[in-house]
């Protein structure tokens, strides 16, 4: 069970055992955790708030163990450094896309998805059955993709990147109005 102190020393034999999770080790630094100055071991010493001074405040033991004191003040350097990297990272990958798309241009304006009106996938699927028609049919009339004409029925257009030229001809071949104007 963990032990919970204000650092002030009160205890009996637990010298050699971190404040914080009471395991028992020979090397505890100085940690201030949630305002309390506790002696803690390495694993606990991360959850610390170093408040920009370190973990160390001044108290010798923490150099009578070598660099358990400094370790803590050395790694958030490295941390911040492997941050920046990965932040990097991110931004070249996404300058990278950006690259691609100024290079090759985008097709946006050719086929253009127009807003469509709630449930238009079942207005299609409607007027598709009352014609007597399966999906194939369909789609071979319209010289269409079988998965494009699904995913109009299926009201998921835009994800499946159907074109507004395949809309236009189901409205025109139905007589039905699917697109909100």
């Amino acid at each position: 069970m963990a032990k919970y102190s204000t650092g002030s020393g009160g205890g009996g034999d637990d010298g050699d055992a971190c404040e914080l999770c009471g395991r028992e080790t020979s090397s505890l630094e100085r940690a201030t955790v949630a305002g309390a100055k506790l002696l803690v071991c390495s694993e606990c010493a991360p959850h610390g708030d170093t408040g920009g001074r370190g973990s160390d405040s001044g108290s010798g033991s923490d150099s009578a163990s070598g660099s358990s004191g400094s370790r803590t003040d050395a790694d958030e350097p490295n941390r911040r450094k492997r941050a920046a990297r990965n932040t990097a990272r991110v931004y070249d990958a996404a300058r990278s896309n950006t690259k691609r798309w100024e290079e090759e241009g985008t097709d946006y304006e050719s086929d253009r998805l127009p807003y469509l009106v709630t449930n238009y996938g079942d207005r299609i699927e409607s007027a598709r059955q009352d014609a007597g028609l399966t999906v194939e049919e369909l789609a071979a009339e319209l010289d269409a993709d079988e998965a494009d004409v699904r995913a109009l029925e299926e009201g998921r257009a835009t994800r499946a990147g159907v074109g507004g030229s395949l809309v236009r001809a189901v409205e025109e071949r139905f007589g039905i109005d699917v697109v909100d104007e």
